[in-house]
């Protein structure tokens, strides 16, 4: 049978959110008419991350380069789908969101998207406040969150996919290019409001909320810092945990 859509997992060392993440995908693929397959990208895990996703089912491939972009671009290589969905490990996904975001990309208007983003804990106000704010500028600007991103295979391969160039904020300069490709075709980039989706809060267990302040200013006022790993630490790091 053809795939017609393809789930891809990015996960590095991710055993203990994983199944989480999976049978939200199993419960909401259960209820689509269209075929798919869910592909989990092991980024070098040493735990058991990738044994879990496949005995859930998923097939497993491995990228050798701890790089965000470039894992979930692995895991587009390896897809059969028409429809590309890049899910978080660290979140969980919803059969109505999955109908949508599908739906979207079958109706001919629309070239791929994001959604609003809920965390999975109750936040102090400022936290709160903060994601407030990213989902107004999402909506604002057509910024894909990374933890979601759905778009057509077409226009992934057209802009070359996730750019390996940066470290972090990937997911915003692939909603940029995909926009302008959709855009002369009349295809929309749309930000999916409802239902939201639900993604893990941990970086705020892991860091205090001044060193993830502090990573906003300094790439609100230096932007090349994607460019450098070494200042995207928190996106590839798992340090221990800290109190909100």
């Amino acid at each position: 049978m053809p795939i017609d859509y393809s789930i891809i997992i990015p996960a590095y060392n991710e055993q203990e959110l994983l199944p989480a993440t999976l049978q939200s995908v199993q419960q909401a693929m259960a209820v689509q008419e269209l075929a798919g397959e869910v592909i989990v990208v092991d980024n070098n895990s040493t735990d058991a991350t990738a044994t879990i996703a496949a005995q859930a089912g998923a097939r497993v491939v491995t990228e050798a380069i701890n790089q965000i972009s470039r894992v979930r671009n692995a895991g587009a290589r390896a897809a059969n789908g028409r429809y590309l969905i890049f899910l978080d490990a660290d979140t969980v996904i919803s059969p109505e969101l999955l109908i949508k975001a599908l739906g979207l990309l079958a109706s001919g208007e629309c070239c791929g998207g994001g959604v609003r983003v809920v965390g999975d804990q109750a936040l102090p106000f400022l936290p709160e406040q903060l994601m407030s704010f990213w989902n107004s500028l999402s909506l604002r600007f057509g910024w894909a969150a990374g933890c979601f991103v759905f778009c057509l295979r077409e226009g992934f391969e057209a802009v070359h996919g996730f750019s390996e160039k940066v470290y972090a904020s990937e997911e915003i300069w692939f909603s940029r290019r995909l926009a302008a490709w959709g855009r002369p075709r009349k295809l929309a980039f749309t930000i999916i409001t409802e239902p939201a989706i639900v993604t893990s809060l941990r970086k705020l267990e892991w860091y205090p909320l001044t060193h993830m302040l502090g990573h906003i200013v300094m790439f609100t006022l230096f932007p090349p810092a994607v460019f450098f790993k070494r200042l995207c630490r928190p996106w590839y790091d798992r340090p221990g945990k800290h109190k909100l």
